[in-house]
């Protein structure tokens, strides 16, 4: 059999190998990303197939290796290629699903087979070993262990193949030896425990994607033809959104329009133990921040507000300000992203420093409130993320050197940490203990920066709040912005499963 017959979708694999095993043949089932095939695997698949008569290897899609936004370096029908040319494989089929519990109900192998790195189920951050085995058994097969050496593709990527800059990958294999991926996953899950409450304004972000047709005949006009549009929860809801996928009581304080509030649409986009409190602003929208976008090349071409962004009435104040007093308090933590749309007033943000036992915050500078809003109106909070144009802003200062300028800004707000993101030059940190350290960008690749800054305060206040050290916390930030800036617009939350497993992959 041909190297390419070996490869076969996933229903017709499992009536061949039915018809094996009614032939008195053992199937044995191996599943993993592949991602780098090497002796490790080797050795992996010719005990495996040492067990039986027929080996099976199965290999996530692309769109499920959860290792980072950098991976896989290749695409699943080459790895599919290069695992079928293996003499000891018999087939090869590429799982659609996240994880091979349903590739392993179709195919019912015999016995499904994992290396020795699983034999200790603690270690497995996706908890998806204990419901292979089961669905090994529920298929009246079970689960083996090889008892090789270990190998890493990831580490053997990361050391050889430059899938990040050389600069990058030396300062996170210092990183590593200084903190382990253990180190960073520990402080993940006792964020489990913590009670975390969000206040800020909802933004529905409408991406309507367009065609563009040309100018107009009449005007200096560019001409677009919409062809399709898609919302997203954006804003606080967004935030709220990540940190809910790492802590389990979330709260989120939020101002909707009485005038196209999107209350619907919000509750079906928030996650079910996010605990909704919800103010109303009257004769207003919910805020909606609509962009067209060239679809082609994903071009975003013009952003049109839907907002009413005046002071509130004193009544509408009070409700924001009682709210603040009855819940602040309850939290362990309390992140603000003040969008500067009125939703917070001076009485407001007072509450919050006051009562709040630790205050995380990010004052956003954007089209809508320039000049108007700045990193000042937070004095002496615990931790504060900010933009380089943030900071320039709050300097006064164009042109200088960010070092000296986000040094400056630390200085003047008081603030207990300040980390000032900065893109593709990763972000400066600083704290009292650290001083000022410079930590590298991890992202693979970028499709969307809407949104990068609210993942990387809503993820590394989880580790800021345990007092984690500041370049942990800086990297942690940072690992969430790749993932964020990874998809469009707001359309996933970070992931726990999947952040867990970006930060072994990039640690290793």
């Amino acid at each position: 059999m041909s190297a390419r017959d070996k490869i076969k979708p996933l229903p017709e694999l499992a009536t061949v190998l039915t018809g094996l095993r009614g032939q008195g043949r053992k199937v044995v089932h191996c599943h993993g990303v592949f991602d780098l095939l090497h002796v490790g695997h080797l050795r992996y698949f010719e005990e495996a197939k040492g067990l039986g008569d027929v080996l099976v290897v199965t290999l996530t899609t692309d769109k499920h290796v959860n290792k980072g936004p950098h991976r896989p370096a290749f695409t699943e029908q080459l790895r599919a290629e290069v695992l079928a040319a293996l003499e000891c494989v018999d087939f090869v089929a590429i799982n659609p699903t996240p994880t091979a519990v349903e590739a392993i109900r179709l195919l019912k192998p015999d016995l499904y087979v994992k290396g020795p790195d699983y034999k200790d189920t603690s270690k497995d951050v996706t908890g998806k070993i204990l419901e292979e085995e089961a669905a090994v058994k529920d298929a009246g097969g079970r689960i083996a262990f090889t008892s090789g050496d270990t190998f890493s593709s990831t580490t053997l990527i990361n050391q050889h193949m430059g899938v990040l800059p050389p600069e990058v990958q030396s300062y996170l294999a210092d990183f590593a030896r200084r903190h382990p991926a253990a180190e960073i996953l520990d402080y993940l899950e006792k964020a489990k425990g913590l009670k975390v409450l969000l206040v800020g304004e909802p933004i529905i972000d409408e991406y309507v994607y367009c065609e563009a047709i040309g100018k107009s005949s009449k005007e200096p006009t560019m001409v677009v033809k919409q062809l399709s549009s898609e919302k997203f929860a954006g804003g606080i809801l967004a935030a709220a959104n990540h940190v809910a996928n790492f802590c389990g009581e979330v709260a989120c304080i939020t101002q909707l329009g009485t005038e196209n509030s999107h209350e619907a649409f919000i509750e079906g986009k928030l996650k079910p133990n996010v605990k909704r409190i919800y103010l109303h602003r009257k004769n207003s929208p919910t805020i909606v921040k609509r962009r067209l976008v060239e679809h082609y090349f994903f071009l975003k071409l013009m952003e049109v507000y839907e907002i009413n962004d005046a002071a509130l009435s004193p009544e509408e104040d009070e409700a924001v300000c009682q709210a603040l007093m009855e819940h602040v308090p309850k939290y362990d933590l309390v992140i603000v992203i003040d969008f500067g749309h009125s939703m917070l007033s001076e009485r407001a943000r007072k509450i919050l420093r006051d009562r709040a036992k630790f205050l995380a915050v990010n004052a956003q500078c954007n089209a809508g409130n320039l000049g108007h809003h700045a990193l000042s109106k937070y004095p002496g909070v615990d931790y504060m993320t900010a933009t380089e144009t943030e900071v320039r802003i709050e300097s006064r200062d164009r042109h200088g050197p960010v070092r000296g300028l986000v040094q400056e800004v630390y200085e003047k707000l008081a603030c207990k940490r300040l980390i000032v993101t900065r893109g593709k030059n990763g972000c400066i940190c600083c704290d009292p203990a650290a001083g000022v350290i410079d930590i590298p960008a991890v992202a693979g690749k970028v499709v969307d920066r809407i949104g990068a800054g609210d993942a990387f305060l809503s993820v590394s206040s989880l580790l800021a709040v345990q007092g984690a050290p500041l370049d942990v916390v800086g990297f942690a930030g940072n690992a969430a912005g790749a993932l964020a800036v990874a998809t469009v617009a707001n359309r996933d939350a970070i992931d726990r499963i999947a952040y867990c497993k970006q930060i072994e992959s990039l640690l290793k």
